[in-house]
Order: C-alpha cells, then sequence, then structure tokens
C-alpha cells in the first residue's frame, strides 16, 4: 500500500479513536493494531501512540473548558498520583512479553466486566459528589494503580477512569471525563518520556496519529458536554463490550 495512503488511514484512525478515548475510552484498541501493521515492533507501536494520546488530551481539556467544563483541583492530584504509576508501568512495557500482556489484559476485563454487571446502581443526580476526606485519598491511592495500568498500555484506562470516578467520587460522566482529559494528559507526561528515553517513538507516525486524536479529542469533548450522559454511558458499554470480544477473539 502506498505509504502516502497509510497515513492518511492512519489520521483518520487516530481521528476516531481521539473521539472514542475522549467520550469513552478505548480508541488505542484502534490505534494500536494500526501502528503495528504499519511496520512497528508492539513496543515502539506502544511507544507512538502515547504522542497522539498527549495531544488529544490538550485539545480535549481545551474542548470541555470552552464549554464551561473545568476540571476541580482533584483532577490535578489524580494526575499527580498517575504520573507516578505511569513511570512504573511504562518500564514495565518496554520488556515485558506479548503472552504476558495477553493474561494481564484478560485479568482486567474480567474485573471490569464484573464490577459493571454487580456494581451497586448509583442516582448520581441525588446524592452529591464526594471528592474531600476518605474519598480523596482512596481515589488517589486508585489512580496510582490506574497510573500503571495507564504507562503499561494505554488501552481502555479511559473506561476504569470512568468508573472510579463516578463510582467513588460520585461525578457525574459529563464532570468525569473533563477531569479524565486533565489526568491522561498529566500522567502521559512520564510514560511519553519513559519511551522516548528508551528509543521507543517512532515520531513520523506519532504526529500524524496525534493530528487525528488531536481533531477527534475536540470535537468528542465538545459532543459529550452537548448530548450529555446518555451518549457517553452508550459509548462506554460498546467500547467495554469491543474490548471484551477482541480479547476473547485474540485469545
Amino acid at each position: 500500500m502506498n505509504d502516502t495512503l497509510l497515513l492518511i488511514i492512519l489520521a483518520l484512525i487516530g481521528f476516531f479513536a481521539g473521539v472514542i478515548n475522549t467520550i469513552a475510552g478505548g480508541g488505542s484498541l484502534l490505534t494500536l493494531p494500526m501502528l503495528i501493521f504499519m511496520g512497528l515492533p508492539p513496543a515502539v507501536a506502544n511507544g507512538t501512540n502515547r504522542i497522539g494520546i498527549f495531544i488529544q488530551s490538550i485539545t480535549s481539556v481545551a474542548g470541555f473548558k470552552s464549554k464551561g467544563i473545568k476540571p476541580s483541583i482533584l483532577s490535578v492530584y489524580l494526575g499527580i498520583s498517575a504520573l507516578i504509576g505511569s513511570l512504573i508501568g511504562a518500564k514495565i512495557a518496554i520488556d515485558i512479553k506479548g503472552e504476558t500482556f495477553n493474561r494481564i489484559l484478560a485479568i482486567i476485563m474480567l474485573i471490569v466486566v464484573l464490577f459493571m454487571v454487580f456494581k451497586p446502581k448509583v442516582d448520581l443526580a441525588n446524592i452529591s459528589e464526594s471528592t474531600q476526606g476518605k474519598y480523596k485519598l482512596l481515589s488517589i491511592l486508585v489512580f496510582f494503580v490506574i497510573g500503571i495500568y495507564g504507562g503499561f498500555i494505554q488501552a481502555g484506562v479511559g473506561i476504569f477512569i470512568l468508573l472510579a470516578l463516578t463510582s467513588i467520587n460520585r461525578l457525574n460522566l459529563v464532570s468525569s471525563n473533563a477531569v479524565k482529559a486533565l489526568v491522561v494528559f498529566i500522567y502521559t507526561i512520564g510514560a511519553l518520556a519513559i519511551f522516548a528515553l528508551n528509543d521507543q517513538i517512532d515520531y513520523l507516525y506519532g504526529f500524524v496519529l496525534a493530528l487525528g486524536n488531536a481533531s477527534g479529542g475536540w470535537i468528542g469533548s465538545r459532543w459529550s458536554v452537548k448530548k450529555g450522559d446518555g451518549i457517553v454511558k452508550v459509548f462506554l458499554v460498546v467500547m467495554v463490550i469491543a474490548m471484551a470480544i477482541k480479547l476473547w477473539i485474540d485469545s
């Protein structure tokens, strides 16, 4: 296939991934296979993907801000905690074997599915946000673990962030997405640095992907605010199902 056409396809896939990542999470399930298909080793594809995620998170934050949605100071605390975790996760990702990765992802997906099925229903409209005291401490600890996973492999991290913010801190899904965008921006700095220092990034592919991611992130952030929680819930469920099916087929 023509190299120029491949780059155009990569940018288009990046756009759709940017929308999905901003609204729910799981867009890297599109971009990572594409980067590998284009000839990058898995570790390099993993690192290259972070350029798109980093740029996308900037436009996502800007998109939410343009709609009057600004993440609270809690986002900074969670972002710093995730940043520390991401340094650990990225270091692991550089050396881990593909078979081990699949087993870890299988376990994580099982936990997520079970959590979504059995977690108690919460009426977020009638419950105040829980962002102080023990809830703040618990979320900081949880985001350290999320940061490790995010540094290890980006795919699906948005789903875990949304689950944590809505379950622990009682944030509605639109506010959670705004927090998610800032948290991802902060921790991706660390993950990107680790991959770059270990020469695990293809910068041409990374910036082409970033062009698509950034556009999708901007549109996705503004769209999710306009459509409200309903559309976010739909994307969340769809992406979890899609990830589970892909994992089943790969196994």
